[in-house]
Formats: C-alpha cells, structure tokens, sequence
C-alpha cells in the first residue's frame, strides 16, 4: 500500500496548482479523483477474480490478444517504477526541505542520496520490505492525527498562494482532476501481488486480493479526503517554493512536534513507496531475464546478469539498473516532485487501460454485459485521462518510452524465438523466494 498511499503527498497539491490555487474547487476535484478510483478498483476486482496466482494487465492481455501484447503493459510498469523512485525520492527532499529550508539549495543532492539509500535497503531483500511496511502504517496514523486536529484548530493559513483558474468551475476541474490520477499510482498492486501468497490457494487468493482493493480505496481516499477536506477548512494554498501543501497544513494544525513528527512519517512513507518499486522493478527485470529450463532449452529474453541474485534474493544489477535511470531522471527534473506528476500519470494509466480494454474484451466473449458495461466506462475514463495530459506536452515522453521499452523487449522475444510465458512475467517478479 505504500505507493497509492504515497501519492496522498503530492497529488492535492498538484491538483491544486492545476486549478491555479482555487481551494474552492479542489474538493470536488479530489472527490472525482477517488470516485474514479474507485471504478479502476472495481474492474480490477474482476481481474483479480481471473487471475488469483496474479498477473495484471499483463496476463490480461496475453490472453485476450496474444502473448506479444504483454509487452504494452509490461512496458508502462518499467517506466512506472523508474518514475515512482524519482518522484518518491524528489517528494521525499521536499518533505525534509519543507522542515528544514536551509537544505532547499541543496535539494537534487539530497534527492539523489534518498534514491541510493532506497536501493542500498533493498539490497537487503525481505528485510528492507517489512521496515518500510511499518512506516507506511506510521504514516497513516500520524495523517489521521493531522486531520483530527486541522478541524479542531482554531488557526488558519495565512501565507500560502490562492487564485482562481482561468476556467469555468466544471472545466476546470475537468482539466485538474487528470493531472490528480497520479493518485491511483499503485491501487493495482494488489492484482500482481497476490502472486507473493503461495501459502494460500486460488480463493484464497481471490479473496485476500480483492479485499486488499478495497481497503487501499478505503485508505488512499479516506487520508486524501480527509486532507484535501482540512485544507480547505484552514485556506492552505499553493505553498512557497521551499514548502509543500501538507507540510503547510501540518504547521498550521498541530504543534511543533507533531509537524515534526508528520514531515518525518511523510519523508519515510515516500522512501517506502520508493522501496516497492525497487523490488517489483529489478524482479520483472529478472522474470524476463534468460535462463535454462528444466529440458535444457533457454527461457527469457533480457541478458542473463539481471537474472543474478544476491543472499537477500535481491537481482542485484537490476537495482542498479534502476538506480542509475531513476537518478538520471531525478537530475532532469530538478529533485522537483510537482514537475514529475503529469509524466507520473501516463504511464501507469497505459497499464490500465490495457487491462481494461482486456477484460471488455473477455465480458464481450462471456456475454456478461454488465461487466462490459463497466470495463468500457473504465475504459473511456482512463482514456480521457491520457488524452487530457498527454495533450499537456510534456508528458508524451513517458508514452514514447513505454512504447519504445515494449518495443525493444518484443524486438528480443522475436530474437529468442517467441519463448512462451511472456505474459506471466509480472507472476514471476513478485514470486517470493526463501
């Protein structure tokens, strides 16, 4: 949970900037955001429902289109953990220099030292896995603490930026609520990572899975209402330049300590997201990397050095892999987490909309006409959502990578002979070995 949990530190306030500080509008904003996530989550519980030893879009649309279609999916999540480490890592630096503003020069460095520090924990497998899974819950706590208090406070925002967008209010908010999806980073989790439940069967599973939807609706709505709900209730705006929206909020409604307290959980929980994808990424790496089966014949497609482990289970050159694109991109965006959120966005609604896309096509096949109705309606929410950022400019760049990575990968599977189970790599990634 610790990657759409995350996204509650940025995502309001990118929200809020896309409606150029109109704090009366960013509520309803929020409201649709989780509404929408809402719809992804109840498509993903069909999905889960399908494939309950796990997969994704992946498998989804192996099945549905062929085996070569994984690439898309597959080619979207590369990019989405490269840029859920950048952008955690860059939130993370905002979230010290928030609290200690001395450090704002200082600000790339310090980025780039969290990236290496995420990957460093990681090299310690399991164990880096459980000390973030406490701090997520950490942070969790401390977020209720902050809400509780914001509406008990008699206190309210008096240097944060407030204007008005230069839209009417529904437009406005139609063309904010896209940049927010970066919220709904990581609500998938639960379709692949069910993979990791080996002690239970196919129900089990279904049911374990489906219950880890709805409770990552549960949180991420319930701490991103909850805050957008107080920040409107105090007039927190668009924070200076060496601030953040929640660390503002958080001054402004508790005491010293507790901000403390908040600006060190929020720091943490955004390494923790970091951290998950330091270990999803570097193991699809290694689920698509070469190696023998058992009748002697070759499998994978990626050179076998990513496949190499450590004691930990860690694939050691697949995290360095990632550290080094992760920093680079850190670099490029100046250690600015608020500059990442549109690229953020794209490539993981390309991994949704082809899941969805996938289970219209297999409720088309089944007959099962209200399920289509709802993958359809997903369907068109997630496109509208890529069509509204990628109409933006910039973000483009994370739809030619992704396309350019399955390219690359489909170019290799070709090579190597179309070597079946393709499909189910994201199975394999989050395989746990003991």
């Amino acid at each position: 949970m610790a990657d759409p949990v995350s996204s509650v530190a940025y995502a309001i306030e990118a929200a809020l900037r896309a409606l150029h500080g109109d704090l009366g509008l960013l509520l309803t904003t929020m409201g649709s955001v989780v509404a929408i996530i809402g719809v992804i989550i109840i498509n993903y519980q069909q999905l889960v429902a399908r494939y309950p030893q796990g997969g994704g879009a992946a498998a989804a649309a192996g099945e549905a289109f062929g085996e070569e279609w994984a690439f898309i999916p597959i080619g979207a999540l590369i990019v989405d953990f490269v840029l859920t480490i950048a952008i955690s890592a860059s939130a993370g630096s905002s979230a010290v220099i928030a609290y200690l503003p001395a450090l704002a020069a200082w600000r790339i460095p310090l980025a780039v030292g969290l990236v290496i520090l995420v990957a460093g924990i990681t090299w310690f497998g399991h164990l880096g896995r459980t000390l973030f899974a406490v701090l997520t819950m950490l942070f969790i706590a401390v977020g209720v603490v902050v809400i509780i208090a914001a509406f008990t406070t008699g206190a309210h925002a008096t240097d944060t930026v407030a204007s008005h967008p230069p839209h009417t209010p529904v437009l406005a908010v139609a063309l904010a609520f896209p940049v927010a999806m970066a919220l709904a980073t990581g609500v998938e989790a639960p379709s692949s990572a069910i993979a990791q439940l080996g002690q239970l069967d196919d129900r089990g599973r279904r049911r374990f899975g489906r219950i880890t939807l709805w409770l990552t609706l549960g949180v991420v709505g319930g701490l991103t209402l909850g805050l957008t709900a107080a920040a409107v209730h105090l007039g927190v705006g668009v924070p200076a330049s060496d601030s953040t929206q929640l660390a503002d909020l958080a001054q402004v409604a508790t005491a010293p300590a507790v901000y403390a307290l908040f600006q060190g959980a929020t720091a943490l929980l955004l390494l923790s997201a970091a951290s998950s994808s330091f270990q999803a990424g570097p193991g699809l790496l290694k689920a698509l990397a070469r190696g023998d089966d058992i009748a002697g014949g070759q499998t994978g497609i990626l050179p076998r050095m990513l496949g190499r482990t450590n004691t930990h289970h860690t694939p050691y050159w697949g995290v360095v892999v990632f550290a080094v694109i992760s920093v680079s991109v850190t670099v490029a965006a100046g250690g600015q987490d608020q500059r990442l959120v549109l690229f953020y966005a794209v490539a993981v609604f390309i991994s949704f909309l082809t899941g969805l896309v996938s289970m219209a096509h297999f409720s088309w096949q089944e007959g099962a006409r209200q399920w289509l109705v709802l993958n359809l309606f997903g369907a068109v929410v997630v496109a509208f959502t890529l069509v509204i950022n990628l109409a933006r400019g910039e973000p483009v760049v994370s739809l030619v990578a992704s396309v350019l990575i399955a390219g690359l990968l489909f170019g290799m599977w070709v090579r190597a002979g179309r070597p079946r189970g393709i499909a189910h790599a994201v199975v394999e990634a989050e395989a746990v070995e003991s």
